[in-house]
């Protein structure tokens, strides 16, 4: 259909209007970045903006070689992606049988899972649990807590109920079981909802910050968020950081490796977005809405 003039005009605001509002949210990672690639007179002074001025990767040599940046890194990526294999497992095998008609007590266990999404035990009954189950200082106690979010489940039960039960009387008419039905059918027909769910999880387990400061007592066990927060609160970091540097090191302000520190953070993230991104959209919305 051919678009009036009056279409195109809204149109072209939207575009305008949306484009401000992604170059604002850019804005403060784009000055973020300029800033760990800086000189420091330049910091001091408060020119950087969103170019680097004196370029140079000070700021991240002294992070990797002055501080437990990369180890942590390292205790990042061992949560997120054993968190989110674990998650996307259960989450799964939770979603599938609640969109059975056939399961019993569907309708009871769909409820109570609600339920979990309305009210919670709190902070202190969630501690003593995990104590008692002896899981303090272990990345057991992040997992667990949070191994099946009742929102994204439903969003994948939602999901396996839009798909046409043809396909399963199909299935079936071949002699498909529930578990080769579930990983030659429904599973190939959800990488939307799946990416959707990926990227959820992904986000949720490297952003861990309250869990780990709870459960676990071990430094070297820190994640990279509890590190950077640590980084940014600290008004040592320099003196801490100048016990590792050389002697021909050229000095770098707090907010140079601070800026760094939360590039390092978010880089992961913004690299793995752009794989799944395509999926979001498509995901959430046919998962969440059943017609």
């Amino acid at each position: 259909m051919k678009t009036s003039k009056g279409e195109r005009i809204f149109f072209a605001v939207n575009y305008v209007f949306l484009a401000l509002f992604g170059i604002s949210a850019l804005l403060p990672l784009i000055n973020i970045l300029a800033v760990s690639l800086s000189d420091s007179s330049a910091i001091i002074s408060g020119k950087v903006s969103i170019w680097p001025i004196g370029w140079n990767i000070e700021a991240y040599r002294q992070l990797i070689e002055g501080t437990r940046i990369i180890h942590a890194l390292k205790n990042s990526i061992i949560i997120t992606v054993v968190g989110v294999a674990l998650s996307m497992l259960f989450t799964i095998l939770a979603a599938y049988p609640l969109s059975r008609n056939t399961f019993y007590g569907r309708r009871f266990f769909t409820l109570a899972i609600v339920f979990t999404m309305l009210f919670g035990g709190g902070l202190i009954p969630s501690f003593l649990v995990i104590k008692e189950l002896g899981l303090i200082n272990s990345y057991a106690a992040i997992w667990l807590p949070t191994l099946v979010s009742a929102f994204n489940m439903m969003i994948m039960r939602t999901f396996f109920l839009n798909i046409p039960s043809e396909l399963e009387d199909a299935a079936r008419m071949d002699g498909c079981g529930e578990y080769r039905l579930l990983l030659q059918i429904f599973l190939p027909l959800s990488l939307p909802v799946l990416a959707t769910l990926t990227l959820f999880y992904s986000v949720g387990y490297w952003n861990q910050f309250l869990t780990v400061l709870l459960y676990i007592n071990d430094a070297k066990k820190y994640n990279l968020t509890v590190l950077v927060n640590n980084m940014v609160a600290s008004q040592q970091l320099l003196q801490q950081i100048n016990t590792f540097q050389a002697e021909d090191s050229v000095s770098m302000t707090p907010e140079a490796i601070k800026a760094g520190a939360v590039v390092i953070l978010l880089l992961p993230l913004m690299i793995v977005y752009p794989f799944l991104q395509k999926y979001f959209v498509k995901g959430a919305l046919v998962g969440a809405v059943k017609g």
